[in-house]
C-alpha cells in the first residue's frame, strides 16, 4: 500500500484537515475516505516506517510500529463518551512513540502533532499520574543539576524546546517552595515541545528534523526512564 520513499507530507494533508474540521460527520468523512487514507493514513505510515531506523539510533527501547491500527499512528476516530463534544473525528495526525514497556510501566515517549495551524514534536511524559508526578519531581530534588542540563541546556535549548503542560497551583507540602526548580515541581506534565509550522512538514527532509528534535529531547527522557527505572 504504501512505502518509505515518499516520507514527507502533501499540501492536501491540510486541505483534507482543514474540510474535514468544517465538515465532521460520518457522512462527509465516508464520502471522503480515499482522501482520508491518500493523504493522511499513507503518508503518516509512511513517515513512521522512515523515522523507524532513526529512533533505533537514539534508542532501541522504543518503538515505531506502523500498523494503521494499533500501532504509532493514534485512530481519527474520537472517543466521546464522556465528552460534551459529540463530533466524531480528530482534525489533526498524532503520532506516539511509545517505550517497549509502556503498556506494564509508567514510561516516557515521544510524539508528534500535526495539524492546520498548530504543529509540534516533543517528548516526555503526558498527565503521568499522582504517584508518577510525585516520583519525577523527588527525581527533581534528588538530582537538580542533571533535570537542569537536560531541560536547560544543551541541544534542548539550541532546539527550541520548552517544557509544556499543566500545573498545581503550589508545590507539594513536602517540597521546598523555594527550590530553584520550585515552578518545575508544581508540574503535572513532565514534557518538552517544540513548535513547528506547516512548511516544516512539507519539506522534503521532515523526517530529518523531527528526529533532531527528538535526539534533543532524548537526555529528557532518559531522565524520565531511569526514574521509572525502565531502560533506555
Amino acid at each position: 500500500m504504501t512505502t518509505a520513499a515518499r516520507v514527507s507530507f502533501r499540501p492536501e494533508l491540510f486541505t483534507f484537515l482543514e474540510e474535514l474540521k468544517a465538515n465532521n460527520d460520518r457522512e462527509w468523512f465516508n464520502a471522503n475516505r480515499d482522501r482520508y487514507e491518500e493523504e493522511l493514513l499513507e503518508p503518516a505510515i509512511d513517515f513512521i516506517v522512515a523515522f523507524g531506523p532513526k529512533l533505533e539510533q537514539i534508542s532501541p527501547h522504543f518503538r515505531a510500529d506502523p500498523r494503521p491500527s494499533g500501532g504509532s499512528l493514534f485512530r481519527i476516530y474520537r472517543d466521546t463518551r464522556f465528552s460534551k463534544d459529540k463530533t466524531p473525528y480528530k482534525t489533526n495526525v498524532g503520532i506516539h512513540f511509545r517505550h517497549e514497556l509502556a503498556k506494564d510501566a509508567h514510561a516516557p515517549g515521544f510524539y508528534l502533532h500535526i495539524g492546520p495551524g498548530e504543529v509540534f514534536a516533543g517528548a516526555g511524559m503526558w498527565h503521568p499520574g499522582t504517584e508518577g508526578a510525585t516520583r519525577i519531581r523527588e527525581a527533581i530534588v534528588g538530582d537538580p543539576e542533571r533535570w537542569r542540563s537536560v531541560t536547560r541546556g544543551g541541544a534542548f535549548a539550541r532546539k527550541g524546546l520548552e517544557l509544556a503542560g499543566d500545573s498545581l497551583k503550589r508545590v507539594p507540602s513536602w517540597a521546598d517552595a523555594e527550590h530553584p526548580y520550585a515552578d518545575d515541581l508544581r508540574r503535572k506534565d513532565f514534557f518538552g515541545w517544540a513548535s513547528l509550522d506547516q512548511e516544516d512538514v512539507l519539506a522534503p527532509g521532515f523526517v530529518d528534523e523531527y528526529a533532531g528534535i527528538c535526539r534533543a529531547a532524548a537526555p529528557l527522557v532518559a531522565f524520565l526512564c531511569d526514574t521509572f527505572e525502565v531502560p533506555f
